[in-house]
């Protein structure tokens, strides 16, 4: 089956379209990745979107404004893929949509909304979507996140050591893969969440982030403003636990920063990354991890990933680029095989990932030209992943 991956993130920056072919055999299931695209939000839709993530108050007008133009948005994605990726020739579309909110209460997930209506994808393709794959998992008790969890453990399985993926997006989540034991998956913290807000406030909106990291290589560690942003609370919660920009956003950093004044924007940039660090360590550190498998676009950041090894010496950093999977193409994939899990009948969570209280098979179909036909459900689900050109 030949499936159209779409993801966007909290950078909220444009969406990753990936495409991929699946075949599942007995406990094996093959992917032939068919390649990525990066398909940038208008400037007007990102500035909508800004203005309506926590903590900003938004209507209910706002939000069916953003639920049209990010679904005509996903729907250009997923047309520009059909025809670059797959030659006009696919099966399914699974769309993650843009996260507006996560409702964590007591670190609890009550709640969790994407947005990016699914039918303009259908009515633009021509292919059934599956969409909304947070929710299933949400209403089994689970974080709802993070979904690569299981698309990490088959692509870690059978490595050496107690390796785990690690995704550097606006959020980092990190997935361990621990020989004779259940996969854990869990958001150590922010990655770029509180890097690019900063960028852009000091910028005045001139720079979105903090290209290859120059700004955090120039400047030095503030200590009183590390120890401030390291009292946050959820860095002691255990896992499974999630979060996003409903916490770490711009106001938050500068509560932090008249707490810990800090003068020098590079000082800022080079803590923040610096927090990254160490919060990703302190998650490794925890599981025993010996080898770090790093995507999403703080791979890209050469200061934050020397951090992260200086804080981890010891523990190999890889890129999953050498597991045969792009690094920015990594969670559209992901997000493709577990559109694949569903139309097949297939759980597409870990329940020790996201503390569900069972497995649940993802997302909600909305059909495409033709008539719905499904494929027949499968029973055995796939054990290990292999990548295949």
């Amino acid at each position: 089956m030949r499936v159209i991956g779409l993801m966007s993130g909290t950078s909220y920056d444009g969406i990753e379209a990936a495409a991929a072919e699946f075949d599942l055999s007995g406990d094996t299931l093959r992917m032939r990745p068919l390649g990525r695209l990066s398909h940038p939000y208008p400037a007007e839709l990102r500035t909508r979107i800004a203005a309506a993530l926590p903590p900003a108050p938004t209507t209910t007008e706002a939000m069916t404004v953003l639920d049209t133009g990010i679904g005509q948005a996903f729907a250009e994605a997923g047309v520009r893929a059909l025809a670059e990726l797959c030659g006009g020739d696919a099966d399914l579309v699974v769309s993650h949509g843009q996260t507006m909110h996560h409702w964590v209460d007591g670190g609890v997930v009550r709640g969790t909304l994407q947005l990016g209506q699914p039918a303009w994808i259908a009515e633009a393709t021509g292919l059934p979507v599956v969409a909304d794959l947070r929710t299933r998992d949400v209403a089994a008790g689970g974080q709802g996140a993070p979904l690569v969890a299981l698309f990490d453990t088959l692509l870690l399985r059978g490595l050496p050591g107690v390796p785990a993926a690690l995704n550097l997006g606006g959020i980092a989540n990190i997935t361990v893969v621990a020989p004779d034991a259940d996969p854990l998956a869990y958001d150590t913290g922010p990655a770029n969440a509180l890097l690019d807000a900063a960028a852009r406030h000091f910028s005045g909106g001139v720079e979105e982030y903090d290209r290859d990291g120059r700004g955090a290589a120039a400047g030095q560690v503030n200590p009183a403003l590390l120890r401030r942003l390291l009292d946050e609370p959820y860095y002691r919660q255990p896992g499974p636990k999630s979060t996003g920009k409903e916490l770490f956003h711009l106001p938050y950093l500068l509560a932090a920063l008249a707490d810990a004044p800090t003068p020098d924007q590079r000082d800022v940039l080079a803590t923040l990354t610096r927090l990254t660090a160490v919060t990703v360590a302190g998650a490794c550190r925890d599981h025993g991890v010996t080898q770090l498998v790093v995507s999403g676009g703080g791979a890209h950041n050469p200061t934050l990933l020397r951090m992260i090894g200086e804080e981890l010496p010891g523990v190999r950093l890889s890129s999953s680029d050498d597991l045969g999977v792009a690094s920015d193409a990594k969670e559209a994939l992901a997000f493709a095989l577990l559109g694949y899990l569903s139309v097949h009948g297939l759980p597409g969570t870990l329940p020790s990932g996201t503390g569900a209280r069972h497995a649940s098979v993802l997302g909600s179909i909305t059909p495409g030209r033709q008539p719905l036909r499904l494929p027949a459900p499968v029973d055995t689900a796939p054990d290990r992943l292999i990548v295949a050109y």
